[in-house]
C-alpha cells in the first residue's frame, strides 16, 4: 500500500477556512506495521462517511513500519468526534503499544487550497 490517494467526502462551503491535520507513525515492529496495515480498511471507509471530512490520504512504508496520514476537517472539534468513534477508536487505542514514535501537525488552510499537497505535510511533520 503506497499511497491511497485523496478522497473528498465532501467539499467545503466556498470561502470555508478548514482544519488540516498530519501524522507520522513508526511502529516499533514489523508485526505493527502488519497490525496498522490490516486497520487500515475500517478506519478509511469510516473517514469517507465521517461528518464534517473534507479529505483525507494515506501513505504507506509498511517495511519501513511508517505510516503518513493527511486530512482536512470542517473543525477540530469534527475531528475529534471522528478520532472517538468508529473503527478509529478501537485502532488507535489497540495501536498505542506497538508505536515507537508519533508526530502530529495541524493549521488552518483555504478550503480552495484542497487537497493539501503531501509536500507540504511532510515539511509540518518535520
Amino acid at each position: 500500500m503506497p499511497t491511497l490517494p485523496w478522497i473528498t467526502p465532501a467539499a467545503p462551503p466556498a470561502g470555508a477556512e478548514v482544519h488540516v491535520f498530519a501524522s507520522r507513525f513508526e511502529t516499533r515492529t514489523l508485526w505493527g506495521a502488519l497490525k496498522f496495515f490490516l486497520r487500515t480498511p475500517g478506519v478509511w471507509r469510516q473517514v469517507g462517511r465521517a461528518p464534517g471530512a473534507y479529505g483525507a490520504s494515506l501513505k504507506a512504508q509498511p517495511l519501513r513500519r511508517t505510516f503518513w496520514t493527511l486530512s482536512a476537517w470542517e473543525s477540530p472539534d469534527a475531528l475529534r468526534a471522528f478520532a472517538r468513534s468508529g473503527a478509529h477508536a478501537p485502532a488507535s487505542r489497540g495501536l498505542a503499544p506497538a508505536m515507537r514514535d508519533a508526530k502530529f501537525a495541524s493549521w488552518q488552510a483555504p478550503g480552495e487550497d484542497l487537497p493539501v499537497s503531501w509536500p507540504e505535510a511532510m515539511r509540518r511533520l518535520s
